[in-house]
């Protein structure tokens, strides 16, 4: 015998020692009336706010040293979550004087380890196992790692296309694929160095300068649940698939 581990270690989920930063001081401007009163994140959903979802979800995996971005009505959240400790966490909250975009409170985060930040918006369903995504992080060389989503569009018309004037093809009712960004990031401490404290700038642009400086960022495709609430349309999906993915 070389070791014994009980069934409880077993089930036990892991510890992950890097902060967890949830964007959660926009506008939701796109939901009209009912962001009039209080943030988007702080929206209910399935019985209780979204961001409180995000906030257990990510504490049922191991994630317990949250900061989390206010601006906009932010003493609804701060009074809602406290210090986290009822949650089984230790909450934080980064204050924009002003809005700083999706990436700006990257640079009001204490500098304090060397550990990846895992990053996501404050106004996202998804079952998304952030540790895997971590650990696929450490696994690369990138300084950051965006987790994408395949998104698909069928065209109910022949899509055509011509040279001078001329039809080369004919393509009936395709359907186009990209990728698009999840809004789930893991930074690396390195890529911080592309977010200046107290200026206004957004995650596409922080990426791009990693790249445009010859570093690497890598992409990690979601396979599991995922939902942005931008629209009121996405709102209603919510409500109707909560209980049917959050059990």
């Amino acid at each position: 015998m070389i070791g014994v581990e009980t069934l409880d270690e077993l089930l036990e989920a892991p510890h992950y020692p890097n902060p967890a930063l949830i964007m959660a001081g926009g506008l939701g401007e796109r939901l009209g009336a009912l962001t009039r009163d209080r943030p988007k994140p702080m929206l209910n959903v399935g019985g209780r706010p979204l961001l409180e979802t995000i906030v257990r979800n990510v504490v049922q995996q191991g994630f317990k040293n949250i900061f989390i971005s206010v601006n906009y009505k932010a003493e609804m959240i701060v009074d809602h979550f406290g210090d986290g400790s009822a949650l089984g966490a230790t909450i934080q909250y980064i204050h924009e004087a002003e809005r700083l975009g999706t990436a700006g409170a990257l640079g009001l985060l204490p500098a304090h380890s060397d550990l990846p930040v895992v990053v996501m918006n404050g106004d996202i369903l998804t079952t998304i196992n952030y540790g895997a995504l971590l650990d696929f992080h450490n696994g690369t060389p990138a300084q950051a790692t965006m987790a994408v989503r395949e998104h698909k569009v069928h065209v109910p018309y022949g899509v055509v296309t011509t040279s001078e004037g001329y039809l080369q093809t004919i393509r009936e009712k395709p359907t186009e694929s990209w990728f698009v960004s999840a809004g789930i990031y893991v930074i690396g401490r390195a890529a911080l160095d592309h977010v200046e404290r107290g200026i206004r700038i957004d995650m596409p642009t922080v990426l791009e300068r990693i790249v445009a400086n010859k570093g690497r960022v890598a992409i990690y495709p979601i396979r599991e649940y995922w939902l942005d609430i931008g629209r009121m349309e996405d709102f209603e999906q919510a409500h109707a698939e909560f209980h049917e993915v959050f059990l």
